[in-house]
């Protein structure tokens, strides 16, 4: 740590005790100015979890929690121009002038066993930002849930997460996930209490919280837990699936009256403005639990999926990538929407959960290794006639994901923290067409050619 944070914080002391008062600053502010080296130990240990996790196990059929209704009407948005302040202009005309953005994202990072995962992942994220080619230099990272490990403690927000991003130079928006949600036994706090007063600061002041230690990044300015972030080429649909270990929800069902359906009007008025717009570039949705997954400990949310493509059907928009995280790996899917018709559309969902906190396999001892491509006909069944394959994933590393998006194409890499900070060829890859939803070679911008010629299946790392 350097002399400055050790002298603010206190060493070994609580920064989110100490530092009891928020700090007002004249605009947004990110990543310290000058590096500093990866800390060895918490600045608070955090205490175990087992009591906590014994009472809950007793209770299998816990509800999901309610949560505040964003701000800013039936589609709460967010400008990545206006995140950055009065260098916002700048930072769209640069990302303009460019033809691209490019953008980090991955979920589950917060770690209370050990402070090496999750920093060794941030320096090789942060390492994109050295690129020669200032095209190529990330915008912002996207976190796709689960901040804050066990149950989203204020008191850990400085270990697991402005400790481990002080020398990301941009902004960082996320989701929240269902252990940011979570509330701990025979506890009073508030849900979600620690992750609004972080991320969720719209319509006040830039101001440093008391999580951050003294650490300069300000407070998120998102309007919610659900939002839309707007930037050239991309809207990313942010969506809030609460507090169980699974499913995930982001509707009342009919059954959980203590949750309303803000989130449905908030995807329909979305998509409707994708297309009232006519707009043309990558529309994501982001949501913590993933709709598919290969794996029993952490399985898909069927009925979640089927939330958003009643919506997405109603609409007549659907998006051309899911990003999900909440299962501690990487795994890509491709979902054949009316296969074999002149509608077909091939959409990547992509679990981007093995940012730092554990890494889970998803088979066991006793179980046959997975060999991708590998047909998940039993996760069909659950949603109509679309086709469902997983591609490629990764049980053994951490790692996060780097996504690029033209005007003509969306690329999703996966670059895991072992490939070292010195190598940029990621270990897995998917191109999606933005005019018609197909999979297709990636074309590099300045490239000849055009992101137009079908796909072949990229090599997988792990069988």
């Amino acid at each position: 740590m350097s002399e400055a944070k050790g002298t603010q914080a206190g060493a070994g002391s609580n920064p989110a005790v100490d530092n009891t008062k928020t700090t007002a600053t004249d605009g947004p502010q990110f990543g310290q100015p000058e590096a500093t080296p990866d800390p060895k130990t918490f600045l608070v240990k955090h205490a175990s979890d087992s009591a906590a996790y014994a009472i809950l196990d007793k209770e299998p059929n816990l509800p999901p929690l309610p949560f505040p209704k964003a701000t800013g009407g039936d589609e709460p948005a967010i400008l990545l121009s206006d995140v950055a302040g009065s260098k916002g202009k700048a930072l769209i005309d640069t990302i303009n002038s460019h033809g691209q953005i490019v953008f980090h994202a991955v979920g589950d990072t917060g770690n209370t066993r050990s402070t090496g995962p999750q920093n060794e992942v941030a320096d090789k994220m942060m390492s994109d930002y050295g690129d020669a080619d200032p095209k190529n230099v990330p915008a912002f990272f996207y976190h796709l849930g689960d901040v804050v490990y066990s149950f989203g403690e204020a008191e850990y927000y400085y270990d697991q997460f402005y400790e481990p991003y002080r020398d990301y130079p941009a902004p960082i928006f996320a989701i929240a996930g269902n252990h940011d949600g979570m509330v701990a036994p025979n506890t009073t706090v508030p849900s979600l209490q620690a992750f609004l007063a972080n991320f969720c600061t719209a319509g006040q002041p830039s101001h440093i919280t008391p999580e951050a230690g003294g650490l300069p990044r300000t407070a998120m300015v998102q309007p919610g837990v659900y939002f839309t972030l707007e930037a050239p080429f991309v809207r990313i649909l942010g969506l809030y699936s609460n507090r169980l270990e699974g499913p995930g929800i982001i509707s009342s069902q009919g059954k959980y009256k203590n949750i309303g359906d803000w989130q449905l009007t908030y995807l329909q008025s979305a998509l409707s403005r994708v297309k009232a717009q006519k707009f043309g570039g990558a529309v994501i949705i982001a949501v913590h639990h993933p709709p598919y997954s290969c794996g029993g400990q952490h399985p898909g949310s069927p009925r979640m999926l089927q939330d958003i493509d009643s919506i997405c059907s109603d609409v007549g928009v659907w998006p051309h990538a899911v990003l999900s995280g909440h299962a501690h790996n990487y795994q890509r899917f491709t979902r054949i929407v009316n296969p074999g018709k002149g509608t077909e559309m091939q959409i990547p969902f992509v679990i981007g959960g093995n940012g730092g906190h554990a890494v889970n396999r998803l088979t066991n001892s006793a179980s046959p290794v997975l060999r991708t491509p590998l047909r998940e006909q039993q996760q069909e069944l659950k949603n109509g006639s679309d086709q469902v394959v997983l591609e490629n994933y990764d049980d053994q590393d951490y790692g996060y994901l780097r996504i690029v998006v033209d005007a003509m194409q969306l690329r999703i890499e996966y670059h895991p923290q072992s490939d070292g900070a010195n190598a940029k060829t990621p270990d897995d890859s998917v191109t999606v067409n933005l005019k018609d939803r197909k999979l297709i070679h990636y074309q590099p911008i300045g490239t000849s050619g055009g992101a137009n010629k079908p796909a072949q299946r990229t090599r997988h790392r792990r069988s």
